[in-house]
């Protein structure tokens, strides 16, 4: 009989098993990866776009661009879109990013052929109807009007203002910048960026070469825009250190968000520095954690995070604590730092988080668009799987001394950009 007063033997991940896409072109030059899995009759194909044409005088181009795509075109309004898309039973949802735009599709593969030309005419003859601009720049100035008052949300701006400068990364967008948004802008960006040239497609799902050839049709073609781009590049050299307060006399709670530029996922000490992330404030059972909300309670979390973007990569640190004890906390924050870089982690609390680290991974491969989403990772850091498995390697061996070692080269709080907002 099963004794349930005892704990089940804990294991480590032992495999972990990526499902490598197929590479193919549509006929006008549109490299298309496919993730063919799954038994149901589903797929989501992602139209990717790369940012182009940054123009600090316009920061807003890219994202409204993004919100608006699918708000009206040459052939159809807005309501007729939803309408459509509704009709089958499919979904559109668009993304902004830093580095890339994107519009995925999902619908049932019996629709694929109906719901594509609606997607084409989305990508090809959308016209931004004023009155949806107008709409849009109302709904995103009382939205930042709201944002404006939350110390996070400050402290998360002028921290990557801080870093990053006025580039996509780091631009600091006022409601004058709504203001001057006009529909031309949007539509000269537009017509830069949404084309074959600039166009990377990951299809996932139960996509086998009826579809291909079903996609092939309808986007394999000459497309509408043509306009000249230059995909955004930028360099960031060393973040500004020192502390920054905005001070906020009626906080209850101040927010604090520190960290500085750092390495990407091109680099090879990336994963041994996710390790380390992770130990520190990466999950429930960090040490910023277990110290700052656990053992003090001046928060209700903390965490950090190793983030990798095309041009730059960046770790920071981010909480929010009572504004009677920010000092403290910025204490305790330096202090699990430099334990990291004077004491060898104990092969307890590494074996917990390598066995976590794997897990998550393990878990974060649920199905066929999940690993769409890990081959787009890589894929657009110039990689390829190689880097998972290198990844999982890290993991599991990865030594107490090399994290101390990595503690020492990336994590010196004399270098970090400090904000708070609120009080200290």
């Amino acid at each position: 009989m099963l004794n349930r007063t005892l704990a089940p033997e804990s294991l480590q991940v032992n495999e972990i098993k990526f499902l490598e896409p197929l590479a193919q072109h549509l006929d006008n030059g549109i490299p298309v990866f496919t993730i063919n899995a799954g038994k149901q009759e589903l797929v989501r194909i992602e139209f990717i776009f790369e940012n182009v044409n940054w123009d600090a005088s316009k920061p807003l181009q890219a994202v409204g661009v993004s919100h608006l795509i699918n708000n009206g075109t040459a052939k159809l309004s807005a309501k007729e879109i939803a309408d459509k898309v509704d009709y089958y039973g499919a979904f559109l949802q668009t993304e902004y990013g830093a580095d890339q735009s994107s519009v995925k599709l999902y619908t049932l593969n019996k629709h694929l052929q109906s719901v594509l030309p609606i997607l084409r005419s989305i990508l090809n003859e959308s016209i931004f109807p004023e009155q949806e601009l107008a709409i849009f720049v109302q709904n995103q100035k009382q939205s930042l009007q709201v944002n404006l008052q939350k110390n996070d949300f400050l402290a998360r701006r002028q921290f990557a203002n801080s870093i990053f400068g006025n580039t996509p990364y780091g631009s600091n967008i006022d409601a004058e910048d709504y203001d001057t948004l006009k529909r031309e802008d949007l539509i000269n960006y537009f017509k830069a960026a949404f084309k074959p040239e600039n166009c990377t497609v990951i299809a996932a799902g139960k996509f086998e070469e009826n579809e291909f050839a079903i996609l092939n049709n309808v986007f394999g073609n000459q497309w509408e825009n043509t306009e000249f781009s230059v995909i955004n590049k930028f360099t960031f050299e060393t973040s500004p250190a020192g502390e920054l307060l905005i001070e906020r006399p009626e906080a209850i709670q101040s927010a604090i968000r520190m960290g500085a530029l750092s390495i990407s996922r091109n680099h090879h000490d990336f994963p041994g520095f996710q390790v380390l992330n992770c130990l520190l404030g990466g999950y429930f059972g960090s040490r910023l954690m277990a110290n700052i909300r656990e053992d003090k309670g001046y928060t209700y979390g903390i965490g950090s995070a190793v983030v990798s973007l095309r041009d730059a990569g960046y770790f920071f640190i981010a909480t929010e604590v009572g504004a009677e004890v920010c000092n403290n906390a910025l204490l305790e924050i330096e202090k699990e730092i430099n334990l990291l870089k004077t004491e060898l982690i104990a092969d307890q609390e590494l074996d917990l988080v390598r066995n976590y680290m794997l897990g998550s991974m393990l878990g974060s491969l649920e199905n066929a668009f999940s690993h769409a989403d890990k081959f787009k990772n890589v894929y657009f850091s110039g990689l390829d799987h190689n880097y998972y498995e290198n990844y999982i390697t890290t993991v599991k061996t990865i030594t107490s001394q090399e994290l101390k070692d990595l503690a020492g080269k990336y994590l010196n709080t004399d270098t970090f950009t400090k904000v708070i907002v609120g009080k200290k």
